[in-house]
């Protein structure tokens, strides 16, 4: 942030604005190389290997600012990979697979979210910034992005790459306490409470179910109404809950046109 309010300074001394937005560019440039050369590395490792269909890649957006209270999920990335490879446990997972085999689980570290802010770029390209950087590693054969956040405001340029890079909107199952469907929550359109309104005005989501919503506003529930949201809430969980075990997929090819959140 420090370096946010020194750059604002900076604008107030009548420094060009060109030059600002110059050096801004060149710091997303390199932010967007970093994404793309490590991914295109894994890429091509994991191609030399064979026989890989699809390698889960992390990828890490420690964003926490349009968080409206705590702003901890910031750190989340570095802490759930510490989870991950703890000493304290093995890699196995239940179905057998290893997830210190590349060909199941890579990484190709994290969008430099704050070094970006730093450099007073706003929210809107900051969005790019992201969009950007998980298209970068969709298009690198056999990765498929695994995204660690960050609060849920990164959820809107997430969707809108994939929705993107696959042609078209895509199915979302949503399981989440809160509907994060809020217009404008706060006055912040990124807010972590109006990603799915900014998902939905988009057209990047076919078919959104939201699941276990116990927190939910008048506001809420008429954005729902308004743009099709299937919102099932936990206090009629009892009732839903065959229906909701039996879903399986939400459209033929789940590997292709579904998103788990």
């Amino acid at each position: 942030m420090r370096g946010i309010h020194y750059l604002s300074k900076l604008k107030a001394a009548n420094i060009p604005p060109e030059l600002l937005e110059k050096g801004q560019n060149r710091v997303i440039d390199a932010s967007l190389t970093l994404i793309r050369e490590r991914a295109k590395l894994k890429g091509e490792l994991l191609r030399a290997l064979g026989g890989v269909k699809a390698s889960a890649t992390l990828l890490g957006v420690p964003l926490g600012h349009n968080s409206s209270f705590l702003q901890g999920p910031a750190f989340a990335p570095p802490r759930i990979r510490e989870a991950i490879w703890c000493g304290s446990t093995n890699s196995s997972t239940e179905e057998g697979k290893e997830l210190n085999d590349p060909r199941v689980l890579t990484d190709v570290g994290d969008v430099p979210v704050q070094e970006i802010r730093d450099c007073g770029v706003d929210d809107d390209r900051l969005m790019n910034v992201i969009s950007e950087s998980v298209k970068l590693v969709m298009e690198e054969d056999p990765l498929h992005p695994l995204v660690l956040g960050g609060d849920h405001s990164i959820s809107f340029p997430v969707v809108r790459a994939v929705s993107e890079k696959l042609g078209g909107p895509v199915d979302i199952l949503h399981l989440d306490a809160h509907p994060d469907i809020y217009h404008c929550f706060e006055g912040n359109k990124y807010s972590h409470a109006s990603s799915f309104a900014r998902i939905m005005e988009g057209g990047y989501a076919r078919r959104l179910l939201q699941v276990g919503i116990r927190s939910i506003t008048k506001e809420g529930r008429e954005q729902g109404k308004r743009f099709g949201v299937e919102q099932y809430e936990m206090q009629t969980f009892s009732r839903d809950r065959q229906m909701l075990e039996n879903l399986v997929s939400l459209s033929p090819s789940p590997l292709k046109h579904d998103i788990y959140m």
